[in-house]
């Protein structure tokens, strides 16, 4: 199996071209897990299949390291960009307008626009249209009441008190603004017991955050089925809307990772698309033995 790996912000994709879904017979979920181990396989925070799509120009499928399959991925959706237009899967002169190129998920139709490119060339960023944030706990979803955004919901979780925030940009996240530096937080420890929480009953992504002004945003995350990874698209998006409606930050803001900075637009309005940009990078390409 010929595959690319690619990253965008450190947040690392095995991406390969799996043709239509009714006639592929691979075990994806147990690909996704044995490729994906660090020590054992290529070592990825997961593994993008592109798929022709009868709704869009084409279909992007994600299969977790441990096997499960996401709603979503921003930084993924950025790499299947690059990949689709570079190799010709859809012609890149017909997408640089502002209809952009739209690619199904399992979360919902997204548009892309790609950037920083001359029309045949290396595509090196992408602006993303992630669709309106998902504010109601049933939807999201968490197990607490009410219609609209939660903010503050108070947690005691591994000796942490947590006040959370909760957002779905197709996929579920719970979020913490916290004082101190994101970089002591044991998030390697609580991530999990989070991950797995009885409010979440599909599980959520983990994101704490530090406000630096109202332009930008430290984050680090702990992504469901994944773990620790260097950036999460999804997640900075859901970040923002929560600043945003708590009055934090304003309509733009850069968010800073472990593995790099992505800008975030959002006005706060709850009809209102999210727009993510950010860069879109290839490693390598290669050979998978799949038995």
């Amino acid at each position: 199996m010929n595959f690319t790996k690619m990253h965008g912000t450190g947040n690392d994709f095995i991406v390969v071209e799996g043709g239509s879904a009714e006639a592929d017979s691979t075990n994806w979920p147990e690909v996704a897990r044995e490729a994906c181990s660090r020590r054992f396989g290529v070592g990825a925070d997961g593994i993008l299949v592109i798929r022709p799509s009868d709704d869009a120009a084409l279909r992007m499928q994600i299969f977790n390291p441990d096997g499960s399959e996401a709603e979503m991925c921003g930084n993924g959706i950025r790499c299947v960009t690059k990949y689709a237009i570079e190799r010709g899967i859809v012609d890149g002169s017909a997408v640089r307008n502002e209809a952009g190129l739209p690619i199904e998920t399992l979360g919902g139709l997204m548009t892309v626009w790609p950037q920083n490119g001359s029309v045949g060339g290396a595509i090196e960023a992408v602006r993303v249209g992630m669709g309106t944030p998902i504010l109601a706990p049933r939807e999201i979803p968490v197990a607490v009441e009410g219609l609209g955004p939660v903010q503050g919901h108070a947690l005691e979780i591994g000796g942490y008190a947590l006040n959370l925030s909760f957002v779905s940009m197709g996929n579920p996240h719970a979020i913490a603004f916290i004082d101190t530096p994101v970089t002591d937080f044991p998030l390697e420890t609580i991530g999990p017991m989070m991950e797995n929480h009885p409010l979440f009953p599909e599980r959520v992504n983990f994101e704490i955050v530090n406000i630096r002004s109202r332009e930008e945003i430290t984050m680090r995350v702990w992504e469901r089925g994944a773990g620790l990874t260097m950036a999460c698209g999804t997640g900075a998006c859901a970040v923002v809307v929560a600043a945003r409606i708590a009055g934090l930050v304003d309509d733009c803001v850069s968010v800073e990772l472990p593995g790099g900075s992505l800008t975030i637009e959002w006005d706060g309005n709850p009809d209102s698309q999210v727009y993510m940009t950010g860069p879109a990078t290839s490693v390598y390409t290669g050979q998978l033995l799949v038995s």
